[in-house]
């Protein structure tokens, strides 16, 4: 376990100093939810065109729980479970990174951002796919975007954001089964 520890750290050290300062401004923009707001309205809208109204509604009580419930989760493992230092606060790995994000939480296994945004990528792109062709492709690159902005900007290591988009996974693929039996259930679907 100790040779797994410290691979992640010694990866996250190549990965974060591969960064430099004219890509700054890109990972913040990626990393920083409220300027994901543009894509999540185009997205909305799309689930209106081709799942109606009542659709709309039980996609957002699902999306609702998905984020909600990747980020208690996260929250559980981090803060509960592991407590494992965030590489901006662990001594051997702080000084050595290029530490760009504004804050630095205490605790950092797993990366909600990675999860939440993954479950995301899953729950769209697995709905979506029967009306855009390549949905799904562009969201799981967008997610893994997210991901890797966590480690550029120093708040996560490459551990931290791997387990977050399988847990992600696995909860976007539980969402998208959720909500096609809802719309089935109580749903119209627009053709």
């Amino acid at each position: 376990m100790e040779e797994l520890i410290q691979f992640d750290k010694d990866l996250f050290l190549y990965l974060n100093n591969l960064g430099n300062t004219s890509w700054d401004g890109f990972w913040l923009f990626m990393t920083n939810k409220f300027y994901q707001i543009p894509l999540y309205a185009l997205l909305l809208f799309f689930f209106y065109k081709y799942y109606g109204v009542r659709g709309t509604i039980i996609t957002l009580v699902v999306v609702a729980l998905l984020i909600t419930a990747t980020d208690q989760l996260s929250n559980l493992f981090k803060n509960v479970l592991f407590m494992r230092p965030r590489p901006c606060r662990a001594d051997g790995v702080a000084e050595f990174a290029r530490i760009k994000a504004e804050r630095c939480g205490r605790h950092g296994y797993f990366s909600g951002h990675a999860a939440s945004s993954m479950a995301l990528a899953f729950f769209i792109g697995l709905s979506l796919r029967k009306y855009l062709k390549y949905i799904f492709p562009f969201m799981v690159i967008w997610s893994i975007t997210v991901g890797y902005s966590r480690i550029y900007l120093g708040v996560h290591y490459p551990g931290d954001v791997v387990t977050g988009m399988a847990i992600g996974i696995l909860l976007g693929f539980g969402a998208f089964r959720l909500h096609r039996f809802l719309v089935k259930k109580y749903g119209t679907v627009a053709e």
